[in-house]
């Protein structure tokens, strides 16, 4: 069977159809000015339309409008259709002034305003005729399923009616608006798109019950997880299906449209109100510098490379040790920024010729260092690897930076570093140390950023609670009253970027991770999220506290005061600045030493003696449990 496909005028015949708009604008011109004298200005005339057309199309075509599919114009392309007309209107106005004064050809004045104005309203009106066409012969297209889904759409935002401007235009989406919920009292009782405002966020429970809604549609990017948890539990309770577009930071680089919605995920109840990140700071830092990134196959480095890229980086160099995610983390890149120039590398950051000679080949400005074994149990029983990764490979980082004359370097921290008692903390504590030493020792601006848990990364614990509810259960938990930070991945990196311009050298920096949440309530919220009951259709089990875990995380010694930045989620904790031992490069040597001799309770009790808060050893060692 045949589709109706879209309109679209072939953009190279738009420039036969400027040239007769052209023409039949400076004959307007003439008309509209002279009246009776029209004919005795023919020859005049003449020369004006083949100024015009010598001058005009070439302006068009360097302003983008023979580029452009006008069946989806919008008001930017408004805006360069006027910008377009009026500089090439002006040029015209010049070359007959120029023509004048030397009196070779004498235009009336009121000409070229009126041939600008009529310019205007034939080349710009021809265009969106061109998206009216377009749209009626969507509005005739047949949805793809006979069903036809009523709306409501919660948030009349600027995402919300984009939304609902996409469902009318394209019909075969089979999703019909049938409503707006917005806070703003000022869009109530009125319409957007032809789709009325009927209610507050408070109200959809109550405009559930009075209307046929098949599904809603949570159109806020900048909502908070309350707002989120309270539409998704009414949805919920009512039995009306429910989707979101993504939060604002996930949109970051990226376009609200209906093919971003998706089920509501667990981030999406946790993640918080945007905060505005200090744009001129950050542009600074990263636009047109060579930026490199190690673990940039992970999900932080994925995402540092992601926020990274709309600020227009010089280069983005992809350092990675699995060959695979680094692909992947290119195909992506390559598929949302197909001009920004990347350089995937497969390189291990123990291998310090390597590194170096990596380093010195692309000489970045700015390096983002977030590679790291992270899995608190397995550092347990791979103590040597711990040590030979987290710190050797740290101080690699660190060397090979210093000697291509890195700007700018930036350690991915955890709260694990914190009065450590376990390995992977402990490993993460001297790294810092070796970033902070660093740059006290040459000036530099490097500097560590500090967070808790991000939701949804690899090796955390939401894709383990995933996989135990698609089994059928029973989901694991160490402690009812086991506590963590979280923070969603788009945010922790959208402040890691903010704090790393406000690095000057030698700063650890926190994130404002907001309140600990419990583990036993995020576990209760997935499984609900999967349309079941905890306890009825899942069980929930306790586990027992693993050795090297705590009940609950800090994020900076106990009584140690912090410093305000700026920035209001981001802080400073000058104490721990200045807190590294007169022999850190002797200490690092000896653990790289008994790493290399397989001694790891030697390792721990150096550990031990180099982080006086630290309690690595009092730790036993885990029983490893895949399901644990």
């Amino acid at each position: 069977m045949k589709t109706r496909t879209r309109f679209q005028l072939r953009n190279q015949y738009l420039i036969l159809v400027d040239i007769f708009l052209t023409v039949a604008a400076v004959v307007g011109a003439f008309a509209l000015r002279l009246d009776d004298l029209f004919r005795i200005y023919l020859p005049v005339m003449l020369w004006v339309i083949l100024i015009s057309l010598l001058v005009k199309p070439a302006i068009y075509y360097l302003f983008g409008l023979y580029r452009r599919l006008w069946a989806y114009a919008s008001m930017n392309e408004m805006k360069v259709i006027s910008l377009a007309v009026s500089v090439a209107s002006a040029v015209v106005a010049i070359i007959l002034m120029i023509l004048d004064a030397l009196q070779l050809l004498n235009v009336p004045r009121l000409v070229p305003p009126i041939d600008w104005l009529l310019s205007l309203v034939a080349i710009g009106g021809f265009r969106f005729s061109l998206r009216l066409v377009a749209e009626a012969r969507n509005a005739s297209a047949k949805p793809l399923s006979r069903y036809i889904s009523n709306v409501m759409v919660v948030g009349a935002g600027d995402a919300g009616a984009l939304v609902v401007r996409e469902m009318q235009r394209n019909p075969q989406l089979g999703l019909h608006p049938v409503g707006y919920l917005d806070d703003d009292a000022t869009k109530l009782r009125h319409q957007i798109h032809g789709v009325p405002v009927v209610g507050k966020l408070n109200d959809l429970g109550r405009a559930l019950d009075r209307r046929r809604v098949d599904e809603v549609i949570i159109a806020i990017p900048s909502a908070g997880g309350k707002v989120v948890r309270m539409v998704a539990d009414i949805c919920r309770l009512k039995g009306v299906p429910f989707r979101t577009m993504p939060g604002l930071y996930e949109l970051i680089g990226g376009k609200v449209s209906v093919n971003r919605l998706r089920e509501v995920d667990i981030t999406d109840l946790l993640r918080r109100e945007p905060v505005q990140i200090q744009n001129e700071l950050v542009s600074a830092t990263l636009t047109g510098k060579r930026v490199l990134i190690t673990g940039a196959g992970g999900s932080i480095g994925r995402e540092i490379c992601r926020q990274i890229a709309r600020w227009g980086p010089q280069m983005l160099i992809l350092l990675g040790h699995g060959e695979n995610s680094i692909f992947e983390a290119m195909l992506e890149l390559q598929e949302d920024f197909p001009s920004l120039p990347l350089q995937p590398v497969i390189a291990d950051i123990r291998d310090l010729p390597r590194l170096e000679n990596i380093f010195n080949s692309f000489r970045p400005q700015v390096v983002f260092h977030t590679a790291a074994h992270k899995h608190v149990p397995l550092m347990e029983s791979n103590v040597e690897e711990a040590i030979s990764n987290n710190v050797v490979g740290t101080r690699n980082v660190c060397q090979a930076a210093c000697t291509a004359n890195a700007e700018r370097l930036v350690l991915i921290s955890t709260d694990k570093a914190v009065r450590p008692a376990n390995v992977m903390g402990a490993t993460k504590r001297i790294a810092e140390m070796i970033v902070l030493d660093t740059a006290h020792r040459t000036g530099r601006a490097f500097s560590v950023v500090r967070f808790g848990n991000v939701l949804g990364s690899r090796g955390s614990v939401v894709p383990l609670f995933k996989r135990q509810i698609a089994h059928g259960g029973p989901i694991t938990v160490t402690h009812p009253d086991m506590k963590r930070y979280f923070m969603t991945i788009p945010e922790a990196v959208h402040l890691v970027l903010q704090a790393s311009a406000l690095g000057q050298g030698g700063e650890v920096f926190l994130l404002n991770m907001g309140q600990q949440i419990r583990i036993l309530d995020l576990a209760e919220d997935l499984i609900r999220l999967s349309g079941l009951e905890p306890g009825k259709d899942i069980e929930i089990v306790f586990s027992g506290i693993r050795p090297g875990e705590k009940l609950s995380e800090d994020l900076w010694e106990e009584g140690t005061e912090y410093q305000k930045t700026s920035h209001p989620d981001i802080f400073r904790v000058e104490a721990e600045e200045s807190n590294v031992p007169a022999n850190l490069s002797g200490i690092v040597d000896e653990l790289d030493h008994l790493a290399r001799a397989n001694e790891p309770s030697a390792i721990l009790d150096l550990l031990d003696e180099a982080i006086p808060d630290g309690n690595v050893h009092g730790t036993p060692l885990p029983v490893l449990d895949p399901l644990s």
